[in-house]
């Protein structure tokens, strides 16, 4: 844990902060283009249709969600999806021909049984790799992202591995035949490579996920929020020095299990959870709490808590510490990150040779302050 040290991140901010101008160099980059990737979930087309994501600033765009029937396993859109499908590859390639775009399959609000039954059997990985395959083709994306959340057990860890060896077999083989560029896959993932859930222990399949994808997504936040109402988190800490429930622990786990930082992109949160304080004097990170606070059931996207500082003259901090932000106004209380604590994450992520970073999700920004941030501060740093 070494490379990762407090120390360390303390550095990291260091220099950060120094940087008031821009410099270039001439030296050549060794390694893949970095990955400056986010989610567009379709429930926010309401609010935030595909025309208002800034292409731009990214190098690779998620398309969230579709899923697969619950019975065939293969992908039936309607003819509203279809429309969406084709409107959001044509609208971000007209603001930036480079932009890739990806499928993201399931979600956390998705059945993972309806992916364990799937991946259980060889004939049914086929034909859902197989339709996904053609769906991908037929909207002319460039990519596929599986978000199973989460594997459940060890059995089911081990055919996620064979999934992503087929699945990656199967796109080898349609781009030969089509003489077309392979598809992209990735795939979101739990921010630490192994855990418990349910007091069962289980981990990925590093060796397939090292082989057949381009690059995994740790989902790095809600490390604490409405499950847990006794006290205040930083619910994607970079560091905890009371616990291994943090940005760096996460990632450092999944290095040292054999996963390239190379081919691991940093997930960062555009929302923050909430809490209700026990006292209004007492409102640091862990200070009692006694329920959820402001928002839809403990959650401010960024835009919403900005808003709210900005509206109640809440009182900001920025903890050097975990790397985090929060704000309290009364017994209100809000954990999230801002432009400075993306910022310093972004330093850490390139500092220790990960591929890039991706945002959950790009229609919480607030007129995309922090996703110009962040695409800058990677350029830059």
């Amino acid at each position: 844990m070494a490379a990762f040290s407090y120390l360390h991140h303390i550095l990291i901010f260091i220099i950060i902060s120094l940087m008031t101008t821009r410099f270039t160099t001439t030296a050549a980059v060794i390694g893949p283009p970095p990955v400056k990737a986010a989610y567009w979930p379709t429930w926010s087309i309401s609010y935030f249709p595909p025309s208002s994501i800034d292409s731009t600033l990214f190098t690779h765009i998620y398309y969230a969600f579709v899923s697969p029937n619950n019975v065939t396993f293969k992908f039936e859109d309607s003819n509203s999806t279809a429309s969406l499908l084709r409107e959001f590859t044509t609208t971000l390639r007209g603001k930036n021909p480079r932009v890739k775009t990806l499928i993201s399959i399931g979600g956390g609000g998705d059945d993972p049984n309806l992916f364990a039954r799937m991946a259980s059997n060889a004939r049914t990985r086929e034909v859902f790799i197989k339709s996904a395959i053609e769906l991908a083709r037929e909207f002319e994306f460039d990519g596929l992202d599986l978000d199973w959340e989460f594997p459940q057990d060890p059995k089911q860890m081990m055919d996620l591995g064979i999934l992503f060896k087929e699945w990656r077999s199967a796109i080898q083989i349609e781009a030969q035949m089509n003489d077309r560029p392979p598809l992209l896959l990735t795939a979101a993932v739990y921010f630490s490579v192994d855990f418990f859930l349910s007091n069962i222990y289980r981990k990925y399949p590093v060796d397939s996920i090292s082989r057949y994808l381009d690059w995994a997504n740790p989902m790095c936040y809600d490390y604490h929020g409405s499950w847990n109402t006794s006290q205040t988190g930083a619910h994607a800490a970079l560091y905890d020095p009371k616990s291994n429930i943090s940005t760096s622990y996460g990632l450092q786990s999944w290095i040292e299990a054999g996963v390239p930082a190379s081919k691991l992109v940093m997930g960062l949160p555009l929302y923050g959870r909430t809490w209700k304080l026990k006292d209004p004097n007492i409102n640091g990170i862990g200070a009692p709490a006694a329920g959820v606070g402001p928002g839809n059931r403990g959650v401010l996207t960024f835009l919403q808590l900005d808003h709210y500082n900005g509206n109640n003259s809440a009182t900001v901090v920025y903890d050097v510490e975990s790397v985090s932000t929060y704000s309290y106004v009364g017994t209100s209380w809000i954990g999230y990150d801002d432009v400075t604590s993306t910022t310093t994450k972004i330093g850490f992520a390139k500092a220790h040779g990960l591929l890039g970073y991706f945002f959950w999700a790009v229609s919480f920004d607030n007129e995309g302050k922090i996703s110009k941030q962040a695409s800058r501060a990677w350029t830059d740093l």
